[in-house]
């Protein structure tokens, strides 16, 4: 299990170490008032604690993330472990610090308002659509999905879908037009402990019980073949880096009571999800005894759905106490993720247009256009358009990092802390497009070298772009 140890040190190193050189080149500083204080409304700007709102914000982010992705990303073998440490550590905790800290910054402010702040107003019209778009997606499916499950439990003698589809959707309705200290804040922090809990035993019983990992080894073990570059970056998202975190972030943002709370809430988060998605990667190649046994595993009797090898994991460390933890958590989960994403919409909207949210009529007046098509979304066959998710999750994630390059350059700050990974992703998410099955399915001896192409082509012209600012700067 070394790989696992020195995966789970390095993001807990990173955390008090690289964690803290990012808060300090943002310049947190905590004499400022933040949004929550200063524009208080009891709705959406309310001051918080900070351990209330980490759990809040890791299950914002996580979902089925850190746990289905993990998983999945399992399958291409032990280099995932790398993704995950190195990406959460270099990436998605800068990502997600600086999504959440510039909107503070910003009067709590949407990733779209704060995205054509820096990066001018034909990417905040993109934006705008975009986050919507993926928001509303999100939301759906993560209505759809536990109200599959719940049907197949039968919990409380209930087995129709609709019937529970129908009191998730009103439950995600009332979590989207009420103070977020009504419902969100009092039942987020027991679902993030749980989840963190569920996580904690499965680790402890993967070493008390002597698992092994396979051999490390930089090819891909993929029963499918799947190349790793890029597909093992866009699988295994919510555990290193995702561009939903920057939609969600913001409403953390609004309710900091010091800014310097940014660097536990949002990189913090970051990594304590990355501490789950190592977990679930471990346990899934340790447990059935290698990547191939996961694969026949996954795709045999699991029928290829992660939840199936959720539930076999926790039954076999952890009981049927644990099996039911473990489901417990792959429905909360998605629920704790598809609420906040219907209301990152209502607030992304509302900014967009100006619309004041205090009053509960105005809030209904952006909600129920949303539900209306996540209603009509429902009865949609989401497969093949889902599968275009995981490209535009990164591809959100990319933008955001341009951004906050953008912010540092017009602060006179050095931008290679976002630069690298900004342009990393862009890479990964060009590459993507270009051989994934739901892409153009070309050959990597073509998809590698033109994905680098772009990504450099994109540093090149930032680069220049710096130069152009700093000229300007100093001819003033």
């Amino acid at each position: 299990m070394l790989q696992f140890i020195i995966g789970i040190i390095v993001l807990v190193v990173g955390y008090f170490t690289y964690g803290k050189i990012v808060d300090k080149h943002f310049g947190s500083d905590e004499t400022i008032e933040t949004p929550a204080h200063r524009l208080e409304d009891g709705i959406d700007f309310v001051p918080m604690g900070e351990g209330r709102v980490f759990l809040i914000q890791l299950l914002n982010i996580a979902g089925l993330g850190p746990i289905f992705g993990a998983i999945q990303g399992a399958l291409f073998g032990p280099m995932a472990f790398v993704w995950i440490a190195l990406g959460s550590v270099f990436a998605g905790g800068v990502h997600d610090y600086f999504s959440g800290m510039l909107s503070v910054r910003h009067d709590g402010q949407s990733i779209s308002e704060i995205t054509g702040e820096y990066l001018g107003e034909p990417a905040r019209k993109v934006m705008r659509v975009f986050s919507v778009v993926l928001l509303i997606l999100v939301g759906t499916v993560f209505m759809t999905g536990p109200a599959n499950l719940l049907s197949g439990l039968k919990l409380f003698g209930l087995g129709s879908f609709d019937i529970w589809l129908a009191i998730i959707f009103a439950y995600y309705f009332l979590a989207t037009i009420l103070p977020i200290d009504k419902i969100i804040g009092k039942l987020y922090p027991i679902f993030g402990l749980s989840l963190l809990i569920m996580a904690g035993g499965i680790g402890f019983n993967l070493i008390a019980k002597g698992y092994t990992l396979p051999a490390f080894t930089t090819a891909s073990l993929h029963p499918k073949g799947l190349p790793i570059w890029a597909m093992l970056f866009t699988t295994i998202a919510c555990g290193a880096i995702s561009g939903f975190h920057a939609t969600q972030s913001p409403m953390m943002a609004r309710c900091l009571s010091n800014e310097r709370q940014g660097r536990p809430v949002f990189y913090g988060a970051m990594i304590a999800e990355g501490v789950i998605a190592m977990i679930w990667a471990a346990a899934a190649m340790a447990f059935f005894g290698g990547v191939k046994e996961l694969g026949e595993f996954y795709y045999g009797a699991a029928g290829g759905q992660p939840g199936g090898v959720v539930n076999h994991i926790s039954v076999a460390l952890m009981g049927g106490i644990g099996g039911l933890l473990a489901m417990i958590g792959v429905i909360a989960a998605p629920i704790t993720s598809g609420d906040t994403a219907f209301r990152s919409a209502r607030l992304t909207i509302a900014d967009a247009m100006g619309f004041d949210q205090s009053g509960t009529k105005n809030r209904l007046l952006l909600a129920a256009p949303l539900f209306a098509i996540s209603f009509v979304l429902t009865r949609v066959d989401f497969n093949i358009i889902w599968r275009y998710f995981a490209w535009s999750n990164q591809t959100l994630a990319m933008i955001v990092l341009w951004a906050a390059s953008s912010y540092l350059v017009q602060n006179n700050k050095s931008h290679w802390m976002t630069t690298i990974p900004a342009t990393f992703m862009t890479a990964v998410s060009a590459t993507y497009l270009l051989q994934a099955p739901e892409g153009f399915r070309l050959s990597t001896t073509i998809a590698y070298p033109v994905g680098g192409v772009v990504a450099v082509v994109i540093l090149v012209l930032f680069l220049s772009k710096v130069k152009t600012f700093k000229a300007k700067g100093l001819q003033k």
